[in-house]
């Protein structure tokens, strides 16, 4: 019996192209079903060998992920213990290493240790009357104590008192999570670029560039730090979603990836809200510009956003803020979704004025969304937030403390070029502009296609040399413009951006897709463009990576070796004395950042903390800075005694701050707001007809000796009791 062959195998696999040269590419010729059987065999023989070639790369793949992941972990812990003697400080001292006031979250884990049960434990934080003077607070709602509660829970069930002290268990936790963000960037540059040597280089670049990349060093407790590593989670599995050459099943996996690291990104992070607009901004321009199928934008925005902000609104106790929040934008793409089918037909003119027609019925939709559910809804953050805006973009000005203070932060002011500097020696920020530069100019190219009316093509191959045409690729430019432009903006935002630098720029140069791009449009002939991308693809992250192990390898290894010295001995003092001498029910003033640690380390009760977002507490700090403004001692005596303080403490640092940015000192912010300043030729002095209360204070005469009585001192803080009962002598 006679057959006619016609079989199309792989044309990415070699061997399959080796036998449809050599065997099966026949045009008319007629062959007996002996040799059709013997093929056929060859063939299945060869896609059981590719198979079990993608298994066994994508074993050593995830392997080579965890790995990278868990020496990260471990680089973590022995750098911490060796920066701060950890293993051998006693606890008070080893409380005092969380810095920037982040400790206190630490306080309600221990709490929730210490409480007869975990219910008991739950219930004290939801109606707390000892962490705000004079206020009862929901602590878990208005502090996002998710993670406590979460890590104390296992802790207790898993019975690991006898394994392994609680303040251990708790950096293993965040460090433990560290290793997770760090193995999510690993993955999502591994899908891009389909090579885990690009997953490697960026765990490299990230480690190199760690000062810019994360808090972890310096601050564990903070929500960033146990917040980011889901949102990684949660890139990576978009990531794999958006990619058209997925199976259904691989897609389900990310997609049930993605919804469940969404919802915890939300519950544990204030901010996290504010992350996702941007993420689902980059989604909408995506779908705007027809670049990936309506069905991935219904499941994306319309279902899995919307479902995972319902679902934090409800943990969080009916927080409004994630229902007034600029996710509005999301809720906006819905409202509208009907619009954007009839958007994308029709020619090229007609296309584009109906871009800017649905962009615009968008935004005025998500305003209008967003101003209704405001006046409904109470709402105090929004003319804060909005005045804050104003201020920093140059369109208002103000001499309110808040906003000018705020301004002053560090993570709010614009970067400095150290961190321009350090990712360029690092060789990150060269490539990264060469990566970008050709995605960029790859995506604008795909949208105009997309405009001009050409089909949309699903199977992507090397051979097209078209980067712009993978929604995957076209995200992450997106997602590193918007972000970037924020980084620039405010210095703490480069804690999402850099990461992810990192993690495009390793994608980037690994990429065989983004040098044959590159190829296709110089039109090159000397030598095949598919050969010459392979090559440079495998050359150029292998030099890369050689570099940085000779420049920076000796570099972590001395930083594991150094022993740094860290230590306070005038904070242990006044914590001592705190814990010793003071009464337990004594509420304490001062600066948030001391107040953190002085709730961390006594439990006592304070007037305000270092929490950034809420402006309630805001309001008390600068209540509570004014012992460094102009103002008498009955001024002064009067808004303390209103936040039911008992002890004030005032710190030198700040009474006697010396800063070249004289217009951030605390005392310059106050005078400022107190209208105690002199505009003299440009330049401001302060002036008022009272002297500094911190340095008259210590001139132990009267009146302040009638409101006041100091009770502890040392070289940097002085400690004076509130009297209750004024004793007027002169």
């Amino acid at each position: 019996m006679k057959y006619q062959i016609v079989i199309i195998q792989n044309r990415n696999s070699l061997i399959f192209e080796l036998l449809n040269k050599k065997f099966l590419i026949f045009h008319g010729p007629e062959v007996d079903l002996s040799f059709v059987t013997c093929v056929s065999l060859c063939s299945c023989l060869c896609s059981s060998a590719g198979f079990l070639q993608r298994l066994v790369r994508v074993f050593f793949g995830c392997l080579a992920a965890v790995a990278c992941g868990m020496l990260y972990a471990v680089y973590l812990s022995t750098y911490h213990d060796r920066k701060f003697w950890f293993s051998t400080r006693q606890e008070l001292e080893r409380e005092i290493t969380f810095q920037g006031g982040s400790g206190f979250y630490y306080y309600y884990y221990t709490h929730m240790l210490t409480a007869p049960s975990f219910e008991r434990g739950l219930y004290e934080l939801m109606v707390d009357n000892r962490t705000v003077s004079g206020q009862t607070i929901n602590a878990v709602e208005r502090l996002s104590l998710y993670p406590e509660l979460i890590t104390s829970f296992i802790y207790r069930v898993t019975n690991s008192q006898d394994l392994v002290e609680p303040i251990y268990f708790y950096i293993g936790a965040v460090f433990g999570l560290q290793a997770v963000y760090v193995t999510a960037l690993f993955v999502c540059s591994w899908v891009m670029s389909g090579t885990w040597v690009a997953g490697m280089l960026a765990v490299a670049w990230y480690v190199i560039n760690r000062p810019d990349t994360t808090k972890v060093d310096h601050a564990i407790p903070l929500r960033d730090n146990w917040a980011l590593p889901y949102f990684s989670c949660q890139v990576a599995a978009l990531t794999g979603f958006l990619s058209n050459n997925i199976s259904s099943a691989t897609e389900m996996f990310c997609y049930l990836t993605m919804s469940a690291a969404t919802f915890t990104f939300l519950l544990i992070w204030e901010h996290s809200h504010y992350v996702l607009f941007i993420q689902g901004l980059c989604l909408f321009l995506l779908d705007s510009f027809d670049l990936m199928p309506p069905r991935k934008v219904t499941l994306t925005i319309s279902v899995l956003f919307n479902t995972s902000l319902f679902l934090a609104y409800l943990f969080q106790f009916q927080n409004t803020d994630l229902l007034t929040s600029p996710s509005y934008l999301i809720t906006a793409v819905n409202s509208v979704f009907c619009v954007q089918q009839k958007m994308k037909m029709g020619p090229l003119v007609a296309r584009v004025m109906k871009l800017f027609l649905h962009f615009h019925l968008v935004f005025t939709t998500g305003i209008t969304f967003s101003y209704l559910v405001k006046k409904l809804l109470p709402v105090s953050e929004s003319d804060f937030i909005l005045k804050f805006l104003e201020v920093k973009f140059g369109l208002n000005t103000t001499t309110d403390f808040v906003p000018n203070f705020l301004l002053c932060q560090e993570s709010l002011q614009s970067p400095s070029q150290d961190v321009f500097l350090r990712l360029t020696q690092a060789s990150v920020l060269p490539f990264y502009f060469l990566v970008l530069s050709v995605c960029l100019l790859s995506t604008v190219q795909t949208i105009y296609l997309r405009l001009s009316g050409h089909p949309k093509k699903t199977n992507h191959v090397l051979e097209d040399g078209r980067i712009g045409e993978q929604p995957e690729v076209v995200y992450h430019v997106f997602h590193t413009l918007f972000f970037g432009g924020l980084a620039l903006l405010f210095d703490g935002m480069k804690y999402l951006w850099t990461p992810y630098v990192c993690m495009f720029t390793a994608f980037g140069v690994c990429s065989p897709d983004l040098w044959l791009t590159v190829f296709k449009w110089l039109k090159l002939k000397s030598i095949h463009p598919v050969v010459l991308s392979l090559i440079l693809s495998t050359a150029v992250p292998t030099i890369i990576c050689f570099s940085l192990w000779r420049e920076y390898c000796p570099h972590v290894i001395a930083e594991l070796t150094d022993l740094q010295e860290f230590y306070d001995p005038d904070t242990v003092e006044l914590l001592s004395w705190i814990k010793s001498q003071a009464p337990v029910a004594a509420v304490f003033a001062g600066s948030p950042q001391l107040l953190g640690t002085v709730k961390l380390c006594s439990g006592a009760a304070v007037t305000s903390l270092p929490l950034y977002s809420d402006v309630n507490l805001l309001k008390r700090t600068e209540d509570s800075y004014q012992v460094y403004a102009m103002r008498s001692a009955e001024d002064v005596y009067k808004l303390l005694t209103a936040q039911k303080t008992n002890y004030v403490i005032i710190e030198e640092s700040i009474c006697n701050e010396l800063t070249v940015n004289k217009g951030c000192r605390i005392k310059d912010l106050l005078d400022i707001s107190n209208g105690h300043v002199v505009y003299d030729k440009g330049e401001i002095y302060s002036f008022s007809k009272h002297g500094r209360f911190c340095h008259e204070i210590k001139l132990n005469y009267s009146p302040y000796t009638n409101y006041f009585t100091r009770v502890f001192w040392n070289r940097s803080y002085h400690v004076y009791k509130v009297n209750s009962v004024i004793s007027f002598q002169y």
